[in-house]
């Protein structure tokens, strides 16, 4: 990882310059502590968000105006809450963090902001945030993601099966993991919670989504199938992950976004 891209590794003079420089953008990265299971750690999606983060950033061209943060390694998690070292933040706390820290970065004078989150279960609380920062802080373009989020290419990799009902520690998180930091991964290999279907017409995440928790889902905190996880697999993941995401920073940093966003209090209307 180029040290001048990380933000916190610059001396504030270097700051002021980066942040008046045309198109700045700032990437947040957000993970969590929760379980993953019996063979994946805590840290799992942190350690995903920076990893696959930096990757991309090594991609780009060393003059484009973007930095990252150091991660948020904890996050919104309370349905992983009753598993041993799961932790979460409380919702409003996770918003007024997202709102504090935006509003700074836009003194300073950056245009952008980018949370680039490896949870699934803190997506919508990020765009919530999201929504509130721009709001307060019109000229700051701000870009809640996640990162596994239309990726082209990983139907080819993964089965059906796993796509629709693979939502924690399951067969592509262990992969990434097996390639990513093989050290920390364990020996076991669940296939859990699949059995816990939702009534017709509604389902765990999609359309019709369900508030679930994990425990209505899975005794080891595994909801998917681990089974078949291997390096190549995840290595093939991350190949994808890196390209999907380098064109989407490409794209960003050659857009003019966001549009003009003064805003102007309208005129009352002539009497008469």
């Amino acid at each position: 990882m180029p040290p001048q891209r990380q933000l916190a590794h610059l001396a504030w003079p270097q700051v002021r310059e980066a942040a008046e420089r045309p198109g700045s953008t700032v990437v947040w990265p957000w993970g969590a502590v929760e379980q993953h299971g019996p063979q994946l750690p805590l840290a799992t999606d942190g350690l995903f968000a920076e990893r696959l983060l930096d990757a991309v950033l090594e991609e780009l061209e060393e003059q484009q105006p973007i930095w990252r943060l150091p991660l948020q390694p904890i996050g919104f998690s309370p349905e992983h809450l009753g598993f041993a070292g799961s932790l979460s933040l409380p919702p409003e706390l996770v918003i007024a963090t997202v709102c504090s820290v935006g509003r700074q970065l836009a003194d300073c004078g950056f245009q952008r902001l980018v949370l680039f989150n490896a949870h699934g279960g803190q997506i919508a609380l990020l765009q919530c945030a999201a929504r509130q920062l721009r709001q307060q802080v019109p000229a700051l373009a701000v870009l809640p993601c996640f990162l596994w989020s239309g990726i082209d290419g990983l139907a080819e990799l993964l089965p059906a099966a796993e796509r629709e009902a693979g939502l924690h520690a399951g067969l592509a998180e262990t992969s990434l993991m097996l390639h990513l930091a093989p050290e920390l991964v364990g020996p076991q290999r669940p296939c859990d919670g699949q059995a816990a279907t939702p009534p017709a017409g509604w389902s765990l995440e999609g359309s019709a989504p369900c508030a679930w928790l994990t425990s209505d889902l899975s005794g080891t905190g595994v909801v998917g199938d681990a089974r078949g996880s291997d390096p190549a697999l995840g290595q093939a993941l991350a190949e994808r992950l890196v390209q999907a995401w380098r064109r989407r920073f490409e794209s960003l940093l050659a857009s003019s976004w966001p549009p003009g966003c003064a805003i102007r209090t309208p005129e009352p209307p002539e009497i008469g």
